[in-house]
């Protein structure tokens, strides 16, 4: 991998199929429920803004966890390590014990990130039996 190439890791674009069901779903409300249905369409609005917004981004010396409303970049040395909990998404434990969430990221992502990291964050699928 070459020395500046970053990845990005981000949520599957299939999801923006979920999000156009749920808008059909709520466009049946509007006989019933003129004005308040427009409003309900916020939240597909919303849905599909997040899916373009959440992501993780990292190279050789940061990564990078882009949110709905800003982004927090850390570099590799102050990761400890990552944790995978019963939500979607990995956790990088930081030094002085505070967490940041790696939107996208799940174990079946983690390879994309050693590529990234330079080794720095273990492949849990290599075998070196």
């Amino acid at each position: 991998m070459p020395r500046n190439e970053r990845v990005v890791i981000r949520i599957s674009p299939m999801a923006h199929f979920a999000v156009a069901f749920l808008a059909l779903g709520l466009l049946v409300l509007i006989p019933a429920l003129p004005v308040w249905t427009a409003a309900l369409l916020l939240v597909p609005l919303a849905a599909s803004l997040a899916l373009v917004r959440l992501r993780t981004v990292a190279d050789r010396k940061s990564v990078t966890a882009h949110t709905l409303l800003g982004s927090r970049t850390v570099g590799w040395g102050d990761i400890e390590g990552l944790r995978f909990t019963k939500s979607a998404w990995a956790r990088a434990h930081l030094r002085g014990g505070s967490e940041m969430v790696l939107p996208a990221v799940t174990f079946a992502t983690v390879p994309m990130l050693t590529a990234a990291s330079g080794g720095r964050v273990p492949n849990p699928y290599d075998r070196t039996d």
